[in-house]
């Protein structure tokens, strides 16, 4: 082509168009076939209301947005004295909450290792402890069957008072 060879530049010219080619078809045709896609799933009766209800869930879970998971929590389930890890997802719906006494918080309780999966309960504010964790170590704990668990945190030093003053000495009180 140049009239003299230039060695690997045919790796890098692939590569390149390569490349290239994925961008433009994952911004332009990519998302315009996932758009065509999601048309024509929308149009089939049973699969419409199954597939939007799943992406509804999924765009929320997975969202970098998202905090469909505000905390972690401990709460103790499914059995008095056992313990589990949970997140806090809410409040009960008002149509709920009016049925439930005194306050409650809904919290979502996955299953290990898939996190998937899991149990959707409305507990009692007093009955869950909010875990001094983030959301992801949690996460992780739970997918790891409790292999992996959460740095301890660097608790910051005790705070020792200043010394105080010397005080000035009392004035003798003469008779």
């Amino acid at each position: 082509m140049f009239g003299f060879r230039i060695p690997g530049l045919g790796v890098v010219l692939s590569a390149a168009i390569l490349l290239l080619t994925g961008a433009i078809a994952a911004n332009f045709f990519g998302a315009r076939l996932i758009g065509i896609w999601e048309s024509v799933l929308g149009r089939i009766p049973f699969v419409k209301s199954i597939y939007s209800s799943v992406k509804q869930v999924s765009d929320t879970l997975l969202s970098e947005k998202g905090n469909a998971f505000r905390k972690a929590l401990l709460v103790e389930y499914p059995a008095p004295g056992s313990w589990t890890i949970a997140f806090l997802t809410g409040a009960p719906a008002p149509e709920v909450a009016e049925y439930l006494p005194g306050d409650h918080v809904s919290v979502y309780v996955p299953t290990t290792p898939n996190p998937t999966s899991g149990f959707f309960l409305m507990l009692p504010r007093s009955h869950v402890h909010e875990l001094d964790m983030t959301v992801d170590e949690a996460l992780k704990y739970i997918i790891s069957m409790g292999v992996v668990a959460p740095r301890p945190r660097q608790l910051a030093p005790p705070r020792v008072a200043p010394p105080a003053a010397p005080q000035p000495p009392e004035a003798e009180i003469r008779n």
